[in-house]
């Protein structure tokens, strides 16, 4: 398990416990995979309000995501994700902020991948996309973007 520090008002300020597991939470944005490999990251970038759930030992059970707009209005499009991802935090039953250990999971969602991806060429670290947070020992929970 990939142990994720909470720090309120930062990159990892939507995690924690409900009383069915754990949760992260985040409005990112991100590129689909086909502009990744080109590395033309010039156009085409979206925001997306992303909440993912674990069980208590970790395993992610589901995913909830939602494109809230494109980087051409990025004030208006990270408002509504932080409007959405509030509404959904408020709906998961006995919520509160903290610490979180989940173990490594993906899915894609419109050409985008979301989750946290083992590396083990080179430094040996856990990234989390899109949000891009490297994780790396002393697995600590801290993270570097």
């Amino acid at each position: 398990m990939i142990p994720i520090r909470y720090v309120p008002g930062r990159h990892t300020g939507m995690i924690g416990r409900w009383n069915d597991g754990q949760f992260l939470g985040s409005v990112a944005a991100a590129f689909p995979q086909r502009h990744a490999l080109t590395g033309d990251r010039s156009c085409d970038a979206h925001w997306y309000t992303v909440l993912h759930t674990f069980d208590d030992a970790g395993h992610h059970i589901g995913s909830r995501i939602r494109r809230t707009g494109g980087d051409d209005d990025r004030r208006t499009a990270t408002g509504f994700g932080r409007d959405r991802l509030a509404r959904w935090l408020g709906a998961l039953p006995g919520l509160r902020f903290g610490d979180i250990a989940i173990r490594p999971f993906y899915i894609e969602f419109d050409d985008v991948l979301f989750g946290l991806i083992c590396e083990f060429e080179g430094d040996e670290h856990a990234e989390l996309y899109p949000d891009l947070l490297g994780f790396y020992e002393p697995w600590d929970g801290s993270y570097e973007t």
